[in-house]
Order: C-alpha cells, then structure tokens, then sequence
C-alpha cells in the first residue's frame, strides 16, 4: 500500500488536484464489502503503475463532505482526475482489467 495515500479533505488539493500528471481516487468506507474487495485491486494497481500516476483513496465515513462535493452515492466509486478535472467515474466492484483500463486511457 506503499503507492496508496490516505487524503482527507485537509490535503486533497495538494495531493490529487494539484499534482502533476494523473491520479485515481478511491472513495471507499470500512463496512463496505465491495470496497474491501476492491482495495487489494486498487494496490496492487498502484504498484504496477508506480510512478505514472497518482493513487489516492478517501474514507467517505470520515470525509463526508468532501464526497458530497464529489458528489458520491454509490461505494466504491473511482474518480480519475487530470489537470485538476474529474475525466473518468467508475462505480462499484471492477474488474482490474476495467480499473486498469479507465487510468491507462488517460495516461
């Protein structure tokens, strides 16, 4: 999980907005199965792609406000985000081929 941060909406901006290049943020919560399933995807992603983009994940339980801005209903949803700019939304439990799939078309 080394290539995975954990962003709160204190350090979102510095982190996913404003870093160079593209980053895929994991809207998840702890009591969500799907999100449990998906995390070991979204990791080992990470560090297939270590280096190529950015990989963030945001506990949606202690950063309401931050997925109500994203405007988050269903969990796990995916965000791709270049040049500061929602590009791509997944929601629910992906195949790492699709995870894969929505980063690498904007690489």
């Amino acid at each position: 999980m080394a290539n995975v941060k954990a962003v709160t909406a204190a350090d979102f901006q510095k982190n996913v907005i404003e870093v160079s290049g593209v980053s895929i943020v994991d809207f998840w919560a702890p009591w969500c199965s799907h999100c449990q399933h998906m995390m070991p995807i979204f990791e080992s992603l990470s560090d297939e792609l270590s280096g190529k983009a950015n990989f963030a994940k945001v506990n949606t339980d202690d950063e309401m406000e931050l997925a109500r801005q994203y405007a988050i209903e269903v969990l796990p949803t995916f965000l791709v985000i270049k040049n500061g700019q929602v590009v791509d939304r997944k929601i629910g439990d992906l195949t790492p081929e699709d995870l894969k799939a929505m980063l690498v078309n904007q690489l």
